[in-house]
């Protein structure tokens, strides 16, 4: 049955989950119940891993290595909601093709998720190319945010029936205590965690703050501030709020990037910037920035605390402080030295330099570098902060 089970779950290209880890796991495990190589399902299985490749010369001659992950629709629609912040209108070619694209993708079938909400109607995006059975909450919250700019997503029916989907997908795995997880809802058992051989990474999926933040922006972008779930998932993240101000952040590093994203879903949710929960916020990111005017944030803050909003000044992380900033009111004297750190650190290409890894698979275990990272989020941060300017 767990044969079955996980041959069931290979997708096209032959990969599991679209990512290394099952993938890797479930040739592991099917050899070892006797399918040799010559099997079907072992040979798309091994043949899908050339996509995942990469082929470096060294001094020492040719290696390779094994991409843990790849990230298209999350990628794009981080762009799509750069090009916007950055002015480009909603019928550009750019956004419409990156729309156009995004709507082939949605994913209109069943998945495992439907074994705790078995009445809720399918709609909405996974992380990766193939991932046909396991949309995600985040991918799905961010499309939303991103079709929404783009003239495809605004006028067109298939555009706003794709978003419609979307909301309703995402309003229905809401999780009981009013928060998001990333997969799932209510998926927040720890007995898996006391299995012998489960010694690394994140084998649960409890509601965390940067997945409830980004489905409160999405719905409250849509009217929908004052509807039940805004209001659970609002109250969700105000008790989530840490001691100092922050908050955690389960898929990017760390407490800057949960409070970059709760900041400006809460203010999208009708919050006034005046309440403390939000000066709280601002405080901390001001306290927290760097003398150089921006802000960075450490991996290990995930395994001490204590070290939480420190770390070298990265373009990415530096973002993230100003959505928050920008979101909470006038740009102020810290948000204005963000904006500098952003200008002076620039390349003459147009990017920035990052090689920090700050974004996040599991906690103290997995972490990733998102080539894009270094862009679409600084370009984000300038064009709002262009955009609130007198």
């Amino acid at each position: 049955r767990c044969a079955e089970w996980i041959i069931a779950r290979q997708e096209r290209d032959g990969c599991w989950g679209g990512i290394q880890p099952p993938w890797v796991y479930s040739l592991m495990a099917l050899h070892l119940l006797g399918y040799e190589r010559s099997h079907p399902v072992m040979q798309r299985g091994l043949a899908g891993l050339d996509r995942f490749t990469i082929w470096e010369d060294t001094p020492d001659g040719k290696i390779r290595r094994l991409e843990a992950c790849q990230s298209p629709v999350w990628d794009t629609v981080l762009a799509v909601i750069a090009l916007a912040d950055a002015g480009l209108p909603p019928d550009h070619p750019a956004q419409r093709k990156a729309a156009d694209w995004l709507l082939a993708e949605e994913m209109p079938g069943p998945g495992d998720w439907q074994v705790r909400r078995p009445g809720l109607a399918p709609g909405g995006w996974a992380f990766e190319f193939d991932n046909d059975g396991y949309p995600d909450i985040d991918d799905t919250a961010e499309a939303v945010l991103a079709l929404r700019r783009t003239a495809p997503g605004l006028a067109g029916p298939a555009g706003r029936d794709a978003i419609g989907r979307g909301l309703r997908w995402i309003a229905g795995m809401q999780s009981a205590d009013g928060g998001w997880g990333a997969f799932d809802a209510d998926n927040t058992s720890t007995l898996v965690t006391k299995l012998p051989f489960c010694d690394f990474g994140a084998v649960v999926d409890p509601p965390s703050a940067d997945v409830t933040a980004h489905v409160v922006e999405a719905l409250a972008a849509e009217g929908q501030a004052g509807s039940r779930a805004v209001r659970r998932g609002v109250v969700w993240l105000l008790r989530a709020q840490e001691p100092d101000g922050s908050w955690f952040g389960r898929w990017g590093a760390n407490y800057v990037y949960g409070t970059g994203a709760v900041v400006p879903a809460l203010i999208a949710a009708g919050v006034p910037a005046s309440k403390p929960s939000i000066q709280r916020a601002v405080r901390w990111l001001e306290e927290h920035q760097n003398a150089d005017g921006g802000w960075g944030e450490d991996l290990r803050s995930y395994d001490d605390p204590g070290l939480a909003g420190q770390g070298t000044s990265t373009a990415s992380q530096t973002a993230w402080a100003l959505l928050a900033l920008l979101a909470a009111g006038p740009p102020g004297p810290a948000a204005e030295a963000g904006v500098r750190w952003l200008v002076e650190h620039q390349r003459a290409d147009g990017s920035w330099d990052e090689p920090q890894y700050t974004g996040t698979g599991f906690p103290r275990d997995f972490y990733i570098n998102y080539h894009l990272y270094r862009l679409v989020f600084p370009v984000s941060a300038l064009g709002r902060y262009l955009a609130g300017r007198p």
